[in-house]
Order: structure tokens, then C-alpha cells, then sequence
């Protein structure tokens, strides 16, 4: 076999990474330093969840086109999605690395030597004519340095990839709680509405009554204050809620005219019992937990990068082609060209370098396994207020409604005692206020109740 034959035979083996002994330590997943068990028992049966897209698990055609236009328009959503691209392309540089760049090259070279350097008195004009494939400074990696390099920039990218999608996540509950807040205020706002009106027609009774003499200046005021109120809470609620229709557009950018019609509160869709695995069955497909994870497969992934410094570097620059000082004979006989440089560097004296790089990356992978165990105790926190909030909501709503009937019953007799002269206007207006608060603090209630909802779907790691 021919010189430039070995070279090439050499060449096409060092294109595969012979992979040596890895400096990186063995990955273990740290233990959940979480029960278990939820701290509060969980019903058996209810509504899965987990294997739930947003689009199955609401139901309001309104929301579900406000989901999708946040989807699309969210800015923070694109920042986070090109964050993505970009860890996928440095990981794919790294993983470049673990190959070898050949290149093909073509030359044409003249040169000129003096008279007085050419050892003949005269001047030499020289020609030279490159093809060539070649090698250059490509690390065989014995160590696995840039083996490891790749592994940390993989992680750093999976870790990106489900940091965009529990920002994802992050923003449907969003969207759902502000639409949400919205029915809840329209539902507030309408009752304000109906008190306003049934409370003008008050004043004006009253303030007939007190013409005959049925009623006092005391009655007169009263129901003048009573409307007053209504019309400053109904100022207040119109506030709220043009800030929460602000808040909507700034998640899901601008809104279309043609948008579907709203369900109200109580046909949402969201007051079914809902089936909760264990903690580690949800803590652990949460994809902000996952993340955590990458991230610490990442920086124990660099502590191998970072021992593998303290050895030796071998790097092979070669090319293999034809030359000729001619055009005409770069591919004759006889025109084989070929270069072969390896090269070996040792670090001998650094200062320490090497040795703070292994303590840095060593330090920051005992960042990543808390940074990570911190993870999965907020998220047991989470999931285990949203289980408790969502039993004792459903309690304070149950209890909320009853009384509201019971005010409601309330209102009926004093408005029949009041027209029969037994009860007093005072007593009239303390029913209808309480009547009204009632009224109110149901809806609020439910409301806080379907986001129970909304936000285990985020929290449990559904879709």
C-alpha cells in the first residue's frame, strides 16, 4: 500500500470518534424530597386530566378562540420559541464537533525567488497547482471532553425546549383566569345593573310615599344613599373590568370582531371531579420539574468537560490530493500530494485553572440538584393547595348558595311586610343589600372554584 493510501485509510478511520473513558460522573436521579401522598385524600374516579389537550378540557367556544389567538400572538410565547431554536442550534455545533470538517480545496500558487537567493544567480519563477481534501485540527476525543460538551448542550436544549413548554402551559391558565375574572365581572356588573334599576324605581316610590306623608326625609335619604352606592360600585366594577379586557389583549394581542359567543360561569364545563395521580406520577412529567432535571444533567455533563481538560489533546490535521506544477498533470501519474500532522498537548502548568473549572462546574452541579429538588417541593406545594383550596371552595360554595336562598326568602317577606306597612323602609333596604352581597359573593365563589380547575390542569402537567 502506497504512502498516500495509508494516509487516506488513516483519514476515513479518525472520522469516527473512537470513544474513550468519560470523566463524567454516573447520573443519578436525586430522590423527591416530597411525601408520597397529598396531604389531603384524593376521591378515587373524577375526570382524567392528564392525557387532556386545552382544546378537549375547555369547553367555552369564546375561551378556546382566545386560547388560540394567545398561542399565536403572545410575544413572550415567540421569545420563548426562538430561545428554543437557539439552544438547538448550539447543540448542534457541539455535536459538529464530535466529527470531523472536511474540506476540499483548490489552489493555484506562483512565486518568485531572487536572483540572489536562488544559488544560481538567477531569478526562478515557480508554479503550483493544489487538489486536495483535508483535516483540520480534529480532536480525537479519548477523554470525552467533547462528548460531554454535546451531552451538557442536548440538556441545555431539552431543558429550553420544556421551559417554552411550561410557559406554554403558564399562559392558557392565564388566558383562562382573566376570561374567568371577565364572566365573573359581567355577571357582577348585570346584577349591579338590575339593583341600579330596581333601586331608581325605589327612590321614586319613596319619594312619592313622602309626598303623601307615608314616608320620612329618614326613608328619602336612605334610598337616594342605596343608589348612590349601586351606581359607584357599578363604576368600580366597569374598571375592573376594562383592565382585565386590557390584560386580554396583552395576552392574546388584538381581538377579532367575529369571536364566538360566552358561556356564563355555571356552564363552563370546569365543576367535575378531577382524577389526581400520586406525586410522583404528576411531579415528574410536570414540564417545569423535567427542566430542572435537564438543567442538572447539563451541568454534571460539564463536570466531564471540565476533568477531561487535565489530559492530554490529540488533534489530527491532514489533506490527501494532487499536485502538479502544471495545469495539465495536477491528476497524472505520479501527483499525489499529502500532509499528515498530528499533535499532542499536555497542560503542565496553568495556574489552577483546570482545577477551578472542575470546582466551578462541581459547584454549580450541587446548584442544579437543589435548584431541582426546589422545583419539586413547589410544585408538591402547588398541586397540594390547589387539591385543599378546591374541597373547601366547593364547601364555602355550597354553603354560599343556601344562604343566598335564604336571603333571597328574606328580601320576599320584608318587600311584603314593607307593603303592608308592617316593615320600615330601613329594614326593606338591609334586606336588599344583603340580598345583592349574596348574589355577588356566589359568583365570586364560583369563580375561584372553576380556576381550582384551571389551575390543577396546568399544575398536574396536562396535555
Amino acid at each position: 500500500m502506497s504512502n498516500g493510501n495509508r494516509v487516506a485509510v488513516w483519514l476515513a478511520l479518525t472520522a469516527v470518534v473512537f470513544g474513550g473513558c468519560s470523566q463524567q460522573p454516573e447520573y443519578v436521579r436525586p430522590e423527591a424530597p416530597v411525601p408520597s401522598q397529598w396531604p389531603d385524600s384524593v376521591a378515587d374516579g373524577g375526570r382524567e386530566v392528564r392525557h387532556l389537550d386545552w382544546q378537549a378540557f375547555f369547553t367555552d367556544p369564546r375561551l378556546k378562540a382566545l386560547i388560540a389567538l394567545a398561542l399565536e400572538n403572545n410575544r413572550d410565547l415567540r421569545v420563548a420559541t426562538a430561545r428554543v431554536a437557539e439552544a438547538r442550534a448550539l447543540h448542534g455545533i457541539r455535536a459538529a464537533d464530535t466529527m470531523p470538517t472536511v474540506t476540499v480545496g483548490a489552489g493555484d500558487a506562483v512565486a518568485r525567488l531572487p536572483g540572489d537567493l536562488s544559488g544560481t544567480g538567477h531569478s526562478l519563477l515557480s508554479r503550483r497547482y493544489d487538489v486536495n481534501l483535508g483535516i483540520a485540527a480534529f480532536e480525537l476525543d479519548f477523554w470525552g471532553r467533547v462528548a460531554s460538551l454535546r451531552d451538557a448542550a442536548l440538556a441545555n436544549f431539552l431543558a429550553t425546549d420544556l421551559a417554552r413548554r411550561s410557559f406554554r402551559l403558564v399562559l392558557i391558565a392565564d388566558v383562562v383566569d382573566n376570561y374567568l375574572s371577565q364572566r365573573e365581572l359581567a355577571q357582577r356588573l348585570a346584577l349591579a345593573q338590575d339593583t341600579l334599576r330596581a333601586r331608581t324605581e325605589s327612590l321614586a316610590l319613596v319619594k312619592k310615599r313622602k309626598e303623601v306623608g307615608l314616608a320620612s326625609d329618614l326613608d328619602y335619604l336612605s334610598a337616594d344613599g342605596a343608589l348612590q352606592a349601586v351606581r359607584g360600585e357599578i363604576a368600580a366594577l366597569e374598571r375592573q373590568r376594562e383592565a382585565a379586557d386590557n390584560s386580554m389583549r396583552l395576552l392574546a394581542g388584538l381581538l377579532p370582531d367575529d369571536l364566538p359567543g360566552s358561556l356564563p360561569l355555571n356552564e363552563q364545563g370546569l365543576d367535575v371531579d378531577l382524577a389526581v395521580d400520586l406525586p410522583a406520577e404528576v411531579l415528574l412529567r410536570r414540564p417545569d420539574v423535567r427542566a430542572a432535571e435537564q438543567d442538572l444533567i447539563a451541568a454534571n455533563a460539564n463536570i466531564g468537560a471540565a476533568r477531561a481538560a487535565f489530559f492530554p489533546r490529540i488533534a489530527l490535521t491532514g489533506s490527501l490530493g494532487t499536485a502538479s506544477s502544471a495545469l495539465s498533470g495536477l491528476f497524472r501519474a505520479g501527483s499525489e500530494a499529502w500532509t499528515f500532522q498530528p499533535s499532542l498537548t499536555l497542560p503542565l502548568f496553568d495556574g489552577g485553572r483546570n482545577q477551578a473549572n472542575v470546582d466551578l462546574a462541581e459547584a454549580r452541579k450541587v446548584m442544579a440538584v437543589a435548584q431541582y429538588e426546589r422545583t419539586l417541593q413547589h410544585a408538591f406545594r402547588e398541586v397540594a393547595d390547589l387539591l385543599a383550596a378546591r374541597g373547601h371552595l366547593r364547601q364555602q360554595l355550597d354553603a354560599q348558595e343556601a344562604a343566598e336562598q335564604v336571603q333571597a326568602q328574606r328580601l320576599n317577606i320584608v318587600e311584603a311586610r314593607y307593603r303592608g306597612g308592617i316593615a320600615s323602609y330601613l329594614e326593606l333596604l338591609d334586606a336588599q343589600r344583603d340580598s345583592l352581597a349574596a348574589r355577588q359573593a356566589t359568583v365570586q365563589l364560583r369563580r375561584q372554584w372553576l380556576s381550582t380547575a384551571n389551575q390543577l390542569f396546568k399544575t398536574l402537567g396536562a396535555g
